[in-house]
Protein backbone atom coordinates (compact mmCIF):
# COMPACT_ATOMS: atom_id res chain seq x y z
CA UNK A 1 0.00 0.00 0.00
CA UNK A 2 1.45 3.42 -0.63
CA UNK A 3 2.59 5.72 1.60
CA UNK A 4 -0.30 8.32 0.85
CA UNK A 5 -3.01 5.78 0.57
CA UNK A 6 -5.68 7.06 2.76
CA UNK A 7 -5.89 3.98 4.80
CA UNK A 8 -2.95 2.60 5.94
CA UNK A 9 0.73 4.13 7.72
CA UNK A 10 2.05 6.60 6.94
CA UNK A 11 4.23 9.84 8.44
CA UNK A 12 2.79 12.95 8.27
CA UNK A 13 4.86 15.97 8.87
CA UNK A 14 3.80 19.16 11.07
CA UNK A 15 4.01 23.00 10.30
CA UNK A 16 6.77 22.63 12.82
CA UNK A 17 9.02 20.04 10.78
CA UNK A 18 8.70 17.09 13.03
CA UNK A 19 6.85 13.79 11.93
CA UNK A 20 4.39 11.54 13.73
CA UNK A 21 3.14 8.29 12.97
CA UNK A 22 0.40 7.47 11.90
CA UNK A 23 -1.91 4.53 10.68
CA UNK A 24 -5.84 4.45 9.11
CA UNK A 25 -7.54 1.27 8.91
CA UNK A 26 -11.15 0.03 8.37
CA UNK A 27 -13.75 0.92 5.99
CA UNK A 28 -17.22 2.92 6.95
CA UNK A 29 -19.14 6.19 8.10
CA UNK A 30 -18.05 6.54 11.34
CA UNK A 31 -14.84 7.92 11.76
CA UNK A 32 -12.68 7.43 15.41
CA UNK A 33 -9.32 8.90 16.10
CA UNK A 34 -7.40 7.54 19.35
CA UNK A 35 -5.66 9.07 21.69
CA UNK A 36 -2.79 7.19 23.74
CA UNK A 37 -2.19 7.63 27.39
CA UNK A 38 1.41 7.90 29.34
CA UNK A 39 1.77 10.42 28.76
CA UNK A 40 4.51 9.65 26.32
CA UNK A 41 2.96 5.93 25.73
CA UNK A 42 2.28 4.81 22.67
CA UNK A 43 -0.38 4.08 19.83
CA UNK A 44 0.15 -0.23 20.28
CA UNK A 45 -2.98 0.04 22.87
CA UNK A 46 -5.10 0.38 20.01
CA UNK A 47 -3.72 -1.76 17.29
CA UNK A 48 -6.95 -4.25 17.20
CA UNK A 49 -9.61 -1.03 17.22
CA UNK A 50 -10.15 -1.26 13.67
CA UNK A 51 -10.79 -5.14 13.60
CA UNK A 52 -12.78 -5.14 16.89
CA UNK A 53 -15.19 -2.65 15.70
CA UNK A 54 -15.07 -3.42 12.22
CA UNK A 55 -19.10 -4.78 13.15
CA UNK A 56 -19.52 -1.50 13.43
CA UNK A 57 -18.72 0.23 10.44
CA UNK A 58 -16.16 2.25 11.93
CA UNK A 59 -12.48 3.53 10.43
CA UNK A 60 -9.79 3.71 13.18
CA UNK A 61 -6.64 6.69 13.17
CA UNK A 62 -4.05 5.98 15.90
CA UNK A 63 -0.91 8.11 16.06
CA UNK A 64 2.26 8.71 18.09
CA UNK A 65 2.49 11.66 19.58
CA UNK A 66 5.63 13.75 19.64
CA UNK A 67 8.02 12.57 21.76
CA UNK A 68 6.33 9.19 22.05
CA UNK A 69 7.98 5.75 20.63
CA UNK A 70 7.38 5.49 16.57
CA UNK A 71 7.24 9.49 16.18
CA UNK A 72 10.10 12.09 15.96
CA UNK A 73 11.28 12.59 19.86
CA UNK A 74 13.27 15.97 20.31
CA UNK A 75 15.81 16.79 22.47
CA UNK A 76 13.97 17.53 25.72
CA UNK A 77 16.74 18.21 27.55
CA UNK A 78 16.89 21.20 25.81
CA UNK A 79 14.67 24.28 27.99
CA UNK A 80 13.32 25.54 24.69
CA UNK A 81 11.80 22.33 23.64
CA UNK A 82 10.64 22.03 26.61
CA UNK A 83 8.81 24.95 26.83
CA UNK A 84 7.91 24.76 23.20
CA UNK A 85 6.12 21.07 23.45
CA UNK A 86 5.67 19.96 26.65
CA UNK A 87 2.42 22.02 27.29
CA UNK A 88 -1.63 20.52 27.30
CA UNK A 89 -1.42 23.29 24.61
CA UNK A 90 0.65 22.33 22.23
CA UNK A 91 -0.38 18.80 22.54
CA UNK A 92 -4.01 20.29 21.68
CA UNK A 93 -3.05 22.06 18.95
CA UNK A 94 -1.13 18.95 17.30
CA UNK A 95 -4.57 16.77 17.54
CA UNK A 96 -6.37 19.60 15.43
CA UNK A 97 -3.66 19.49 12.86
CA UNK A 98 -3.88 15.92 12.64
CA UNK A 99 -7.20 15.69 12.41
CA UNK A 100 -6.73 17.99 9.35
CA UNK A 101 -3.66 16.60 7.22
CA UNK A 102 -5.46 12.56 7.84
CA UNK A 103 -9.00 14.69 6.51
CA UNK A 104 -11.04 13.92 9.58
CA UNK A 105 -14.21 16.33 10.43
CA UNK A 106 -17.81 15.18 12.08
CA UNK A 107 -15.38 12.60 13.62
CA UNK A 108 -15.60 10.67 17.58
CA UNK A 109 -12.42 11.60 19.32
CA UNK A 110 -11.31 8.63 21.94
CA UNK A 111 -8.90 9.65 24.66
CA UNK A 112 -7.52 7.05 26.68
CA UNK A 113 -6.07 8.29 30.00
CA UNK A 114 -3.81 11.12 29.25
CA UNK A 115 -5.35 10.96 26.08
CA UNK A 116 -8.77 11.78 27.47
CA UNK A 117 -7.16 15.10 29.28
CA UNK A 118 -6.44 15.76 25.44
CA UNK A 119 -10.22 14.88 24.39
CA UNK A 120 -11.45 16.90 26.74
CA UNK A 121 -9.31 19.93 25.91
CA UNK A 122 -9.86 19.36 22.58
CA UNK A 123 -13.96 18.79 22.64
CA UNK A 124 -14.10 22.42 24.78
CA UNK A 125 -11.68 24.14 22.08
CA UNK A 126 -12.88 22.60 18.86
CA UNK A 127 -16.38 21.42 18.92
CA UNK A 128 -17.59 21.87 15.28
CA UNK A 129 -15.54 19.39 14.09
CA UNK A 130 -17.14 16.25 16.91
CA UNK A 131 -19.46 14.02 15.95
CA UNK A 132 -18.78 12.83 20.30
CA UNK A 133 -15.87 12.19 22.21
CA UNK A 134 -15.15 9.01 23.74
CA UNK A 135 -13.36 9.28 27.44
CA UNK A 136 -11.68 6.26 28.58
CA UNK A 137 -10.69 5.95 31.80
CA UNK A 138 -9.79 9.61 32.60
CA UNK A 139 -11.81 12.39 34.85
CA UNK A 140 -12.05 16.32 34.67
CA UNK A 141 -9.42 16.87 37.41
CA UNK A 142 -6.26 15.05 38.91
CA UNK A 143 -6.65 16.34 41.98
CA UNK A 144 -9.12 13.47 42.60
CA UNK A 145 -7.23 11.29 40.80
CA UNK A 146 -4.35 11.57 43.56
CA UNK A 147 -6.57 11.10 46.37
CA UNK A 148 -7.72 8.05 45.10
CA UNK A 149 -4.45 6.21 43.91
CA UNK A 150 -3.05 7.18 47.18
CA UNK A 151 -6.32 5.63 49.03
CA UNK A 152 -5.84 2.20 46.92
CA UNK A 153 -2.29 2.17 48.35
CA UNK A 154 -3.53 2.66 51.77
CA UNK A 155 -5.64 -0.14 51.13
CA UNK A 156 -3.38 -2.91 48.99
CA UNK A 157 -0.14 -2.83 51.17
CA UNK A 158 0.31 -2.83 54.87
CA UNK A 159 1.07 0.17 57.17
CA UNK A 160 5.08 -0.86 56.61
CA UNK A 161 5.22 -0.96 53.08
CA UNK A 162 3.46 2.26 52.93
CA UNK A 163 5.55 3.88 54.89
CA UNK A 164 8.97 2.37 52.89
CA UNK A 165 7.36 3.52 50.18
CA UNK A 166 6.79 7.66 51.33
CA UNK A 167 10.54 7.24 52.38
CA UNK A 168 11.80 5.86 49.13
CA UNK A 169 9.82 8.86 47.61
CA UNK A 170 11.13 11.32 49.94
CA UNK A 171 14.69 10.59 49.30
CA UNK A 172 13.61 10.28 45.20
CA UNK A 173 15.41 6.42 45.02
CA UNK A 174 13.32 5.41 42.81
CA UNK A 175 15.37 2.47 41.70
CA UNK A 176 15.10 1.05 44.75
CA UNK A 177 13.99 -2.71 44.09
CA UNK A 178 11.53 -3.25 46.85
CA UNK A 179 10.14 -0.06 46.05
CA UNK A 180 9.55 -0.82 42.13
CA UNK A 181 8.15 -4.24 43.10
CA UNK A 182 5.04 -2.40 45.15
CA UNK A 183 4.79 -0.15 42.23
CA UNK A 184 4.93 -3.08 39.73
CA UNK A 185 2.07 -4.69 42.31
CA UNK A 186 -0.32 -1.51 42.11
CA UNK A 187 -0.03 -1.85 38.31
CA UNK A 188 -0.79 -5.37 37.99
CA UNK A 189 -3.66 -5.30 39.90
CA UNK A 190 -5.36 -2.09 38.61
CA UNK A 191 -3.37 -0.35 36.04
CA UNK A 192 -4.62 -4.02 34.30
CA UNK A 193 -6.78 -6.48 36.55
CA UNK A 194 -6.38 -9.30 34.59
CA UNK A 195 -3.42 -11.58 33.49
CA UNK A 196 -4.33 -10.89 29.74
CA UNK A 197 -1.33 -10.55 27.69
CA UNK A 198 -0.66 -6.83 27.19
CA UNK A 199 1.55 -4.93 25.07
CA UNK A 200 4.63 -5.74 25.76
CA UNK A 201 8.57 -5.01 24.40
CA UNK A 202 12.50 -6.14 24.75
CA UNK A 203 12.92 -2.57 25.60
CA UNK A 204 10.91 0.34 27.16
CA UNK A 205 8.95 2.34 24.26
CA UNK A 206 8.01 4.56 27.06
CA UNK A 207 8.81 8.49 25.85
CA UNK A 208 9.93 8.93 29.88
CA UNK A 209 10.93 13.00 29.57
CA UNK A 210 7.27 13.29 28.74
CA UNK A 211 5.89 11.40 31.19
CA UNK A 212 8.57 12.07 33.86
CA UNK A 213 7.63 16.13 32.80
CA UNK A 214 3.66 15.69 33.29
CA UNK A 215 3.33 13.43 35.37
CA UNK A 216 6.57 12.34 37.87
CA UNK A 217 8.25 9.02 38.39
CA UNK A 218 5.43 7.01 39.26
CA UNK A 219 1.54 6.73 39.29
CA UNK A 220 1.90 7.51 43.00
CA UNK A 221 4.51 10.56 42.65
CA UNK A 222 2.33 13.39 41.07
CA UNK A 223 4.78 16.03 40.98
CA UNK A 224 4.84 17.08 37.10
CA UNK A 225 3.11 19.81 35.25
CA UNK A 226 -0.21 18.03 35.37
CA UNK A 227 -0.84 17.49 38.94
CA UNK A 228 -2.71 21.35 38.83
CA UNK A 229 -5.32 20.25 35.70
CA UNK A 230 -8.75 20.76 36.74
CA UNK A 231 -11.60 21.12 33.98
CA UNK A 232 -14.13 20.62 36.70
CA UNK A 233 -15.77 23.91 36.37
CA UNK A 234 -15.78 23.39 32.42
CA UNK A 235 -17.25 19.52 32.02
CA UNK A 236 -20.64 20.66 31.84
CA UNK A 237 -19.31 22.97 29.02
CA UNK A 238 -18.81 19.78 26.76
CA UNK A 239 -21.94 19.90 23.91
CA UNK A 240 -21.37 17.13 22.21
CA UNK A 241 -22.68 13.38 22.70
CA UNK A 242 -20.04 12.13 25.45
CA UNK A 243 -19.34 8.88 26.22
CA UNK A 244 -17.14 7.78 29.61
CA UNK A 245 -16.14 4.30 30.06
CA UNK A 246 -14.17 3.14 33.10
CA UNK A 247 -12.97 -0.18 34.57
CA UNK A 248 -15.02 -1.49 37.66
CA UNK A 249 -11.33 -2.28 39.05
CA UNK A 250 -9.83 1.18 38.34
CA UNK A 251 -7.24 3.66 38.92
CA UNK A 252 -9.46 6.59 38.17
CA UNK A 253 -12.85 7.43 40.92
CA UNK A 254 -15.77 5.52 40.29
CA UNK A 255 -17.74 8.68 42.18
CA UNK A 256 -16.30 11.07 39.55
CA UNK A 257 -17.10 9.21 36.86
CA UNK A 258 -20.97 9.38 38.20
CA UNK A 259 -20.41 13.07 38.62
CA UNK A 260 -19.44 13.83 35.21
CA UNK A 261 -21.68 11.85 33.51
CA UNK A 262 -24.73 13.68 36.15
CA UNK A 263 -23.02 17.19 34.61
CA UNK A 264 -22.22 16.80 31.17
CA UNK A 265 -25.20 17.82 28.73
CA UNK A 266 -25.60 14.54 26.67
CA UNK A 267 -23.36 11.66 28.56
CA UNK A 268 -23.45 7.69 28.91
CA UNK A 269 -21.30 5.85 31.69
CA UNK A 270 -20.60 2.48 30.93
CA UNK A 271 -18.18 0.48 33.96
CA UNK A 272 -16.77 -2.83 32.69
CA UNK A 273 -16.79 -5.20 34.83
CA UNK A 274 -13.42 -6.96 35.64
CA UNK A 275 -11.19 -4.09 34.45
CA UNK A 276 -8.76 -2.08 35.40
CA UNK A 277 -7.30 1.25 33.90
CA UNK A 278 -6.40 -0.84 30.61
CA UNK A 279 -10.20 -1.92 30.12
CA UNK A 280 -9.37 -2.71 26.33
CA UNK A 281 -6.84 -5.25 27.89
CA UNK A 282 -9.20 -6.83 30.70
CA UNK A 283 -11.84 -7.14 29.08
CA UNK A 284 -12.25 -6.65 25.58
CA UNK A 285 -15.59 -8.22 25.06
CA UNK A 286 -17.48 -6.35 27.17
CA UNK A 287 -15.40 -3.02 26.31
CA UNK A 288 -15.77 -3.07 22.60
CA UNK A 289 -19.55 -4.42 22.63
CA UNK A 290 -20.89 -1.24 24.76
CA UNK A 291 -18.38 1.38 22.79
CA UNK A 292 -19.57 -0.11 19.21
CA UNK A 293 -23.15 -0.02 20.13
CA UNK A 294 -22.95 3.53 21.34
CA UNK A 295 -21.31 4.64 18.32
CA UNK A 296 -23.91 3.05 16.31
CA UNK A 297 -26.74 4.45 18.16
CA UNK A 298 -24.96 8.24 17.54
CA UNK A 299 -24.65 8.06 13.91
CA UNK A 300 -28.03 7.32 13.50
CA UNK A 301 -29.43 10.17 15.61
Amino acid sequence: MAKTAPNGTHFITLKNGYHLWTQTVGDGPIQLLTLHGGPGGTNEVFENFAARLAPYHVQVARYDQLGSWYSDQPDFTDPQNRERFLTIDYYVSEVEEVRQQLGLDHFYLLGQSWGGVLAIEYALRYPEHLAGVVLSSMIDNLAEYITNINAIRESMFTPAEVAYMKQVEARHDFRDAHYQALVAELGEHYLHHQSDPQVRHLISTMATPVYNYFQGDNEFVMVGALKDWDRRADIGKIQVPTYLTFGAHETMPLTAAKRMAATIPDATLHITPGAGHGQMLDNPADYFAALGEWLTQQAAR
